[in-house]
């Protein structure tokens, strides 16, 4: 009898990617596949699918690696749960980019194998994501991540102790999910300005433009700016903050030796949208030791990293984050806290993207960690 394999995913816009990707998933068996749904996507995504779901059921099906195709019945990242636990496939099959410890769960939960392959093109043909085709006409805006002092764009943080928020921006290699530290929010404030691509214009000053945009006159709850300085300003920024929402000084890198390096060495992993309702303010323990052990954490990361010193970059790190933790222990559950433990043998540091209460897992490491996907920083003249 013929093995059961799953895959799962959006499948919008059917390229030769896709395609590739179930022509190896059907290596291993017969291929059943789960698409999101419409309004699933909606969720994720933070858009309308450019294909609704009929149509891209229609045309999954009509592929010859494909055994069975369906809607999944569920919502989130794991839409799928309910048609794998009926399945019982012998084999989960993901790229890099769709790996998450909630799937590693509950293939090991049920007895199915979980295998990640790489985004291979067939011969001849282009690397394809669904990404890739959406951005040929710089429709897509960049995304940005924090590195270290996150929370300290904050002036009931700052007042305590001035000090650096370290950012990076990203090209969009992938579609990140909404909810998930990736600033989402902010960006999609700035496609209300610049629906396709940013202006020729000086970064900071779009930053600042955003920052206004996003926080109008009457907002009770003021995003930081650090979220429209990642986006708008390329490459690694720090950005200094002293009891006021705006910073008073910048530096920025562009440096392809530390660029490369940092490509090198930093990592992310999915874990799950931040849950709705979660309050990370109703605890908290924003003081001057503990705002000051942020700030100093912040300055070590930066000095490690323009010396591309590894080992001090990881422990700055992961003094940032139990800075911030510290401050916002909302920010880090029970759930959170065993995603992360498989991985401490592995990487040198971890943090969670942005706000935390999940999304994006942060690993810093000197080599490459299985399951976990690359971040490709956005350059000065990229044109994105």
């Amino acid at each position: 009898m013929s093995k059961k394999v799953f895959v799962s995913g959006c499948f919008d816009m059917l390229h030769s990617g896709h395609v590739a990707f179930f022509k190896e998933a059907a290596k291993y068996g017969d291929l059943h596949v789960g698409i999101g749904s419409d309004r699933t996507i909606r969720v994720l995504k933070g858009r309308e699918t450019i294909n609704c779901e009929e149509e891209r059921l229609y045309m999954i099906k009509a592929l010859k690696f494909v055994k069975e195709a369906f809607v999944n019945s569920g919502g989130g990242i794991m839409d799928f749960e309910e048609e794998v636990k009926q399945l019982k496939p012998d084999y989960f099959v993901v790229n890099e980019d769709g790996f998450s410890p909630a799937k590693e769960k509950l293939c090991r939960e049920i007895g199915t194998e979980l295998k990640v392959l790489k985004r291979i093109p067939e011969d001849g043909l282009p690397k394809r994501s669904t990404t890739d085709i959406r951005t040929s006409d710089n429709c897509l805006l960049p995304y940005r991540i924090d590195l270290a002092g996150t929370w300290i764009d904050q002036p009931y943080v700052s007042k305590f102790h001035p000090g650096w928020a370290i950012t990076l921006s990203l090209e969009p290699i992938i579609e990140y999910n909404e909810r998930c530290g990736m600033s989402t929010s902010t960006r999609n404030a700035a496609k209300k300005i610049w629906p396709y691509f940013l202006p020729l214009e000086k970064p900071e000053k779009l930053a600042e433009i955003l920052f206004k945009y996003e926080n109008s006159p009457g907002s009770q709850l003021i995003s930081g700016a650090q979220d429209a300085i990642g986006i708008c300003m390329p490459g690694l920024v720090r950005h200094y903050y002293d009891a006021a929402y705006w910073p008073k000084s910048f530096e920025s890198v562009h440096d392809e030796d530390i660029l490369n390096w940092l490509e090198e060495h930093i990592y992310m992993v999915l874990l799950w949208p931040r849950k709705n309702g979660l309050d990370l303010l109703k605890e908290t323990y924003i003081n001057e030791e503990n705002v000051k052990s942020l700030a100093i954490a912040a300055e070590e990361a930066w000095q490690a990293i323009m010396a591309k010193d590894l080992k001090g970059f990881s422990q700055a790190f992961l003094k940032s984050f139990k800075a911030q933790t510290t401050m916002f222990p909302a920010m880090i559950d029970e759930e959170v806290a065993a995603a992360i433990e498989p991985y401490k043998k592995d990487a040198l540091a971890w943090k969670l993207a942005g706000a935390g209460g999940g999304g994006y897992l942060i690993l810093v490491s000197e080599k490459p960690i299985d399951g976990a996907m690359r971040i490709k920083i956005r350059r000065r003249n990229s044109g994105i």
